[in-house]
């Protein structure tokens, strides 16, 4: 059973929320500069308050979150200011919510580990569906974010890089991948940096 994100954060259970933004995105940014989203706008799907949305805006570019909890949304607009970033509730998932939109670019941080597993192939192929040809896929994925091991305990759950290349192969290359040097605590090691380039 899917866990119920809304009632996550009307009871402020949200053990993600961290307050800044991502430290591999932070990484990312400095080591690729804001080229890498190709002057926007950037969808970042379970944006959850905006704060890596926030971050991407702070290079000037446009950016889009996206999140199930409509509380999350109302929040994260609470706390923006910068008119080039937007939030919306909605369904990453749900081919509707695709049909007809464009990004020039994707950063993923929390939503790819946080769905069910079985629903991955279901995610590239909503991120192939927004992106255009020769568009950057960015994101930081949990190698292993679990303390007891068991791959199957989550959310969040564990990918491989070799999982990534290949749920993503059909329609993405990969561009560049590395373990970040800068972590949350506690994640020190288990997170991986990847960059995927659109196929076209």
């Amino acid at each position: 059973m899917s866990r119920d994100w809304e009632q996550c954060y009307r009871d402020g259970e949200t053990p993600w929320e961290k307050g800044a933004s991502a430290p591999p995105l932070d990484e990312l940014l400095e080591r690729m500069g804001a080229e890498l989203w190709n002057g926007g706008p950037v969808l970042v799907p379970g944006c959850g308050l905006g704060h890596d949305v926030r971050r991407i805006g702070e290079e000037n570019i446009p950016a889009v979150g996206l999140d199930l909890a409509p509380s999350a949304v109302e929040r994260a607009g609470k706390l923006t200011t910068a008119g080039h970033l937007q939030f919306e509730a909605g369904d990453f998932l749900d081919p509707e919510w695709a049909d007809g939109r464009t990004f020039a670019a994707m950063w993923e941080h929390t939503c790819f580990c946080a769905i069910d597993p079985g629903l991955r192939d279901r995610y590239a192929e909503s991120a192939a569906a927004v992106l255009p040809p020769g568009a950057i896929f960015a994101g930081v994925f949990y190698l292993n974010p679990n303390d007891s091991g068991d791959e199957d305990e989550g959310p969040p759950f564990m990918s491989t890089v070799e999982e990534l290349e290949t749920r993503f192969g059909p329609w993405f290359e990969l561009v560049d991948g590395w373990v970040p040097t800068r972590a949350y605590p506690s994640r020190e090691g288990r997170e991986w940096i990847g960059i995927f380039r659109r196929l076209g």
